[in-house]
């Protein structure tokens, strides 16, 4: 199912919920993304799946919606890989972004116990963290 219309606006109703309660950019990174994968592939898992590895490497998921990085690029080693790599996501956490931003975005969301974290844990409490923030905004 096309998730923009013909004049290229992305479609709010074919939208994943937290991109809908995301930038326009955002939105129509996703979208662009998906059509032409869509197009190509002619298979819907497979464009979702493009769809959000390019969402990923502009934005990041901050709680219930995505917002764009300080840095363009992969987001985690499964992104920086390509197709042919089966690695588990972080989930939108940009996984090479700072341990510094990574702090600060868990002191944003909130997260306990975020001074004592190192860089990896830090990003698995704000993938967690983000996927309650989801569930909440259902």
């Amino acid at each position: 199912m096309p998730k923009t219309t013909k004049s290229g606006k992305p479609k709010q109703s074919e939208l994943p919920s937290t991109l809908q309660r995301s930038g326009k950019k955002a939105q129509e990174t996703f979208a662009e993304a998906h059509d032409s994968a869509a197009e190509t592939y002619g298979d819907e898992e497979r464009a979702h799946r493009v769809a959000y590895s390019a969402l990923k490497h502009s934005h990041e998921k901050v709680g219930d919606h995505w917002e764009p990085k300080e840095k363009y690029g992969p987001s985690d080693q499964q992104a920086k890989g390509g197709k042919n790599t089966s690695r588990q996501t972080k989930g939108g956490v940009d996984a090479n972004a700072s341990k510094e931003h990574l702090y600060d975005l868990a002191k944003k969301l909130d997260v306990p116990g975020r001074s004592k974290m190192d860089k990896s844990q830090l990003v698995e409490a704000l993938r967690k963290a983000n996927n309650r923030e989801t569930r909440k905004s259902r």
